[in-house]
């Protein structure tokens, strides 16, 4: 059997693995077809598409000097629909950022609970001097946490 870059064959499905279906074309000949030439949608898993031991129509896209024979169903799929459109697949895409409830657009800051101050009698001064010291506070957690991070401070090599 002459095997030549783009003839359509015939062959049945000998076996599928994770990554493609191996084709016995014949006379001891066999190709693969890799999973992204299964079908024009989208192959999850290729048990979906083919079955062992089905007969199937493949093209040859490249036989290679090793003897490895590249087939695909495909492209014999889309010349047969040449002339009408093949469906693309369509993918949603999935957000990763959960979706916020609705809320007023034009809401001010003011209007939120949480952003007024606890205590509305505050002077300026007092209002500095919490902010501050919660500044102080990050700033020490901050450094904690990159000497914890650094290590002990004693090197490896006088350890004994």
């Amino acid at each position: 059997m002459q095997v030549e870059e783009g003839k359509i064959l015939t062959g049945r499905i000998t076996g599928i693995t994770n990554f493609g279906a191996f084709v016995d074309l014949g006379d001891g000949v066999t190709g693969l077809v890799h999973i992204s030439e299964i079908s024009t949608a989208y192959v999850k898993d290729i048990n979906d598409h083919v079955k062992v031991g089905e007969v199937i129509e493949v093209k040859v896209l490249a036989p290679d000097k090793k003897g490895k024979i590249g087939l695909s169903i495909k492209q014999v799929m889309q010349e047969k629909n040449k002339g009408e459109d093949v469906p693309k697949p369509k993918f949603e895409k999935k957000s990763r950022v959960p979706k916020l409830p609705e809320t007023d657009l034009h809401a001010q800051p003011a209007d939120f609970d949480w952003f007024k101050p606890k205590n509305e009698e505050l002077s300026f001064d007092d209002m500095l001097n919490k902010f501050k010291q919660a500044s102080d506070e990050k700033m020490h957690d901050i450094k904690r946490n990159m000497e914890s991070k650094r290590g002990s401070g004693r090197s490896k090599s006088n350890s004994y």
